[in-house]
């Protein structure tokens, strides 16, 4: 597992997180520091963009009941039974809610609030990568469609270049999650795991790519998760479950996740802290972070009781798959022969795919409590800043422990 870090260096990189959160220009005079949020990614970050695209047939199951029951009492294109991590990150800010892109809006008061550009099915790398070597993708929205996007919104936001860099400075930026379905879509193509890293430095150079732009246009506060544990995903585990080959059968005792596919992801974490700290050193003005979503979710996995977790945290809360996942692409949650578990609060899993609101809210958290990177040589900060007592009041918003 990851080495142990002396507490200084642990405490000066979660202060350097936690600081780049709210020390931006304090424009807005609610102590938080931002204004609005620019978030890029995939069905992790989607707020209801993947509800407008013609491809998913209405807007695919995140559109349907039992979707969204818990908090919002209906489905909203979230695919969760509740909030996301980002739902929460920006309430424990003191933020309005970005409007999702793609849901109408064409002037700039549409988006006074910031923008949600991920959708869900989202690939970091264009679909041409991907039917290159024999496989489809989800949606065909990438993050250069994001970015196009995004380049669409600035223009609207501002009537000079000063006017809009000075609204990018007081924005907070998420870039990411994104990277999963990446890697969904060549496993579930049949690829195995050590032909799908070779996709890694593609996958994290687009990230790169969108991080340089979103600077270029002035931003001074940039989050970058990272990847979550894939071999903890019931999903891949149902899909492995039984079969054979060289990927088949590894398991770590400590928590039921397939190694090699975890391995997978640590390696993608690597990649993308090693192009964060390049892009530290060629920015040197700008807040540049890293959010720990690996080990948030793996020590739920490994100690859901601690958390207030059922003892099955890789299982579905809901579908209809049965078994230790409950998974089935067939009876996928929110399609008939699916059910919902009675409880979500006590899964991690949502759908087999997604998380629970539960489990998103322990994510959010560990973002802003600023774990910071642990899988190996720790990135260098740009900045290393108190966080003021507003974020405790943040944190303490949204049911942090």
């Amino acid at each position: 597992m990851a080495p142990l870090f002396p507490r200084l260096l642990v405490a000066a990189a979660a202060a350097a997180i936690l600081g780049a959160l709210a020390t931006a220009a304090a424009v807005d005079g609610g102590g938080n520091g931002y204004t609005r949020v620019f978030s890029f990614g995939d069905s992790l970050t989607d707020t209801g963009n993947a509800l407008h695209l013609p491809c998913t047939g209405g807007g695919g199951p995140a559109s349907r009941p039992p979707y969204g029951e818990t908090f919002f009492r209906r489905p909203t294109g979230r695919a969760s039974d509740g909030r996301l991590a980002v739902d929460f990150i920006v309430e424990a800010m003191r933020l309005p809610h970005p409007a999702p892109y793609l849901a109408g809006g064409k002037t700039a008061a549409d988006f006074r609030h910031g923008v949600n550009l991920a959708v869900g099915g989202s690939t970091a790398l264009a679909p041409v990568f991907y039917e290159g070597r024999g496989l489809k993708t989800f949606v065909p929205v990438s993050l250069a469609n994001q970015t196009v996007w995004f380049e669409n919104v600035v223009q609207l936001l501002g009537s000079s270049d000063h006017g809009r860099r000075k609204i990018m400075a007081s924005s907070l930026f998420i870039v990411g999650e994104i990277g999963v379905n990446d890697y969904l879509v060549s496993l579930v193509g049949n690829l195995t795991v050590g032909e799908v890293k070779s996709f890694v430095p593609h996958i994290v150079g687009a990230i790169r790519s969108v991080v340089n732009e979103v600077i270029a246009a002035g931003a001074t506060t940039v989050v970058v998760p990272g990847m979550i544990p894939l071999g903890c995903e019931p999903q891949l585990l149902a899909l492995y479950q039984g079969g054979g080959g060289d990927d088949a059968g590894d398991y770590d005792p400590k928590s039921g996740c397939m190694t090699r596919l975890n391995d997978l992801a640590e390696h993608h974490n690597r990649a993308l802290n090693h192009a964060l700290a390049e892009l530290r050193r060629a920015h040197p003005g700008v807040s540049l972070v890293y959010a720990e979503l690996y080990r948030a979710v793996t020590d739920i996995v490994v100690s859901p009781g601690r958390y207030g977790f059922r003892d099955m945290p890789l299982a579905a809360c809901c579908g209809g798959g049965g078994g230790p996942y409950n998974f089935n692409m067939t009876a996928f949650c929110g399609a008939a022969g699916a059910t919902a578990c009675a409880v979500p609060s006590e899964y991690v899993s949502w759908d087999g795919v997604h998380f629970t609101e539960a489990a998103n809210r322990h994510i959010a958290c560990a973002v802003l409590n600023g774990r910071p990177y642990d899988g190996g040589a720790p990135p260098t900060m740009s900045t290393v800043t108190a966080w003021p007592a507003a974020a405790e009041v943040g944190r303490s918003r949204i049911g942090c422990s």
